[in-house]
């Protein structure tokens, strides 16, 4: 690609965690600045850049969606519902479609991506005694989330196998930036993301915990440290850049998580050693899971650049600006 060879990119979900920091991302790379960015947008919106238009409107609206990819050469699928059983079909199997069938008649478009997600292989809710790899068979844990994810990636799927259409699902774990993980590890009411472990131990347990700057350490159902797959945002979106036009990325799905998944013990004594953190050990019924990433290795030449200190290091030295309040559109 040259800067000749303009590229239109549209990103459902642009205003969630992924979608503001891969624009962010495409925006600074200067060997990417013949690149131009159309948002679909819903109720919320980027901030103005000459190189960046939004489209607003509902996704299950094909109208909107068929405005939105005019021109369009490629697309990143963000946009998901998490537990809201009214607006999930909606989001994920209405919405979704509708951008399928008008990129498949589409005489400009080149590639679409799609951001899956562990939930459709049963995050942490089912026993994986070895690592778990994109051939393991879908199987969504309770809710309506899980669900959706799944019945994402078969759609795609059915669109490579019929139409031929190009694509990559780009499947990742729990993904973190900023602070999430210092929170993650709060008593407090501020907890974010589950287990929430001010409801686990109890309201008078929790404020004496969080008084004293107690971390929780999980445990699996057998009682060791729970191994937790996650992926921090940079990481996630150095792959979708990696992706983007990669032959190799042609109608495949791809781990991309961590080179291992966090260790709740491991992490507990680290934060012991570097910052005093006391333990509070506390047992569920969760399973260890271990996301092989090798071929998002293989296929992409990607590489994660964070590892488990890495995530401490930047969630505790991160310093959130006044004009950007910690606010969580959902809990995950």
């Amino acid at each position: 690609m040259t800067a000749s060879d303009p590229r239109l990119i549209l990103v459902t979900g642009a205003t969630g965690k992924v979608g503001r920091a891969f624009v962010a991302r495409l925006l600074a790379e200067p060997s990417l600045a013949h690149w131009r960015v159309r948002a679909l947008c819903h109720q919320r919106a980027l901030p103005a850049h000459p190189r960046v238009e939004s489209v607003h409107g509902a996704i299950q609206d094909r109208a909107v969606v068929q405005h939105a990819l005019h021109g369009v050469t490629h697309v990143l699928h963000l946009a998901t519902s998490k537990e809201t059983p009214e607006d999930v079909m909606d989001v994920a199997v209405k919405g979704l479609f509708w951008l399928l069938e008008g990129c498949r008649t589409s005489a400009s478009f080149r590639q679409f991506i799609l951001i899956g997600g562990d939930a459709a292989i049963g995050h942490f809710h089912y026993p994986h005694p070895v690592p778990v790899v994109e051939s393991q068979p879908h199987s969504a844990y309770p809710g309506c989330y899980a669900l959706s994810k799944v019945l994402e990636e078969v759609m795609l799927q059915q669109y490579f196998i019929q139409y031929g259409l190009n694509g990559c699902c780009l499947r990742a774990p729990w993904i973190l930036e900023k602070d999430d993980l210092r929170f993650h590890l709060s008593f407090g009411e501020d907890v974010f993301g589950a287990p929430r472990w001010c409801d686990l131990v109890g309201a008078e347990a929790a404020a004496a915990h969080a008084a004293r700057g107690a971390v929780p350490v999980l445990l699996d159902a057998q009682g060791e440290g729970l191994l937790r797959n996650v992926v921090h945002v940079d990481d996630l979106v150095g792959a979708i850049l990696a992706a983007i036009d990669h032959p190799r990325a042609r109608h495949q799905v791809m781990h991309v998580g961590m080179d291992e998944p966090i260790d709740y013990v491991r992490l507990g004594a680290y934060l012991a050693r570097t910052r005093a953190c006391p333990l509070v050990p506390l047992r569920d019924s969760y399973h260890s899971t271990w996301l092989d990433n090798s071929k998002a290795k293989f296929l992409l030449g990607w590489r994660p650049q964070y590892d488990m200190a890495g995530l401490v290091e930047s969630a505790w030295a991160y310093g959130r600006p006044d004009d950007d309040p910690r606010r969580v559109w959902y809990p995950g």
